[in-house]
């Protein structure tokens, strides 16, 4: 879909188009693999300066693309609750933690007397984020900057197969050592 948007949509209308990903480990066939996932599976990012001419641009695709269909079943209209404008706070946390391969790589870790210090990787300074950790699957809840003050003990990290949204981010972490 990314690549049908890029090939219909102007630059005015979207600078970058592209999907977030990041590493995870997964344990099959007796060891550990790196697996890339997708951070929000049903989501294109487009990277506009103009959200108007933006969804304007949409819509016309849909109906030149799908001409049968009408484009309001897809909900890509202006006003639309589908086309979802990302704040500065969460564009900046995101741009800074997934950089411009939009990809997050897998960190590594050591738990302390209970601190966490991220050892390798790209959360390696980013400790005061990390909302919770899953030893079992090497993963890591991150909260984005603007939620920061929210994630003692209020915060609910997504369940297996719930979507992803941007006050939550999964990120691989896998704890090495943990000392009491």
């Amino acid at each position: 879909m990314s690549a049908l948007c890029r090939k219909h949509l102007s630059v005015v209308a979207a600078k970058d188009i592209f999907v977030l990903t990041y590493d995870r480990m997964r344990r099959y066939e007796g060891t550990w693999h790196i697996e890339q996932k997708l951070l929000l599976p049903s989501y294109i990012i487009f990277d506009s300066g103009d959200g108007m001419a933006l969804a304007d641009e949409l819509e016309r695709v849909l109906s030149h693309v799908f001409p049968k269909c009408n484009s309001r079943k897809y909900d890509i209209v202006k006003g639309s609750s589908r086309l979802i404008r990302v704040n500065e706070d969460e564009e900046r946390f995101l741009k800074f933690l997934y950089g411009k391969q939009h990809h997050l790589e897998m960190s590594r870790g050591v738990i302390k007397d209970g601190i966490t210090q991220i050892t390798e990787g790209p959360l390696k300074g980013m400790e005061q984020w990390i909302g919770r950790i899953d030893r079992h699957k090497r993963l890591a809840t991150l909260l984005p900057a603007a939620d920061e003050g929210k994630k003692c003990g209020k915060m609910q990290a997504p369940r297996e197969g719930e979507e992803q949204n941007f006050r939550y981010i999964t990120a691989g972490l896998e704890i090495t050592e943990k000392s009491m």
